[in-house]
């Protein structure tokens, strides 16, 4: 069993509850995929400019967690039903922080959960 951490974005916590992640965790689908068994450890939400990011990781490492992973809106967007890297995500500055968790925690950090764009694999 795979302890999973997510750490999502304040610019959509009021218009999705995470249905998309989590059912793909549940079912080792899309980012998920590499696990042989998935569970959930926590979830936390990074606030602009990401100041408290490495320490809401500590936690989630803390707590068990063996990854941490950053929902694929963070670093692509939806047009027209699709998602697309370019013109990227909801964090201009996903790139540092994904390498700031990975940094301060030791764990590996990956960018991606459900809805990942065409040809885009995570690496974990």
């Amino acid at each position: 069993m795979t302890k999973i951490g997510i750490i999502r974005c304040e610019k959509n916590e009021t218009t999705c509850p995470l249905t998309g992640c989590l059912t793909c965790l549940h079912q080792k689908k899309q980012a998920f995929s590499s696990y042989d068994d998935p569970e959930i450890i926590g979830v936390f939400t990074c606030r602009c400019p990401g100041d408290t990011i490495e320490n809401m990781a500590k936690i989630l490492k803390a707590k068990g967690a063996e990854a941490i992973h950053i929902p694929t809106c963070l670093f692509s967007s939806k047009t027209d039903g699709k998602w697309f890297l370019e013109p990227g995500g909801f964090c201009a500055d996903i790139d540092e922080l994904t390498d700031r968790i990975n940094k301060a925690t030791g764990l590996p950090c990956v960018k991606g959960t459900a809805h990942l764009p065409e040809g885009y694999t995570p690496a974990v």
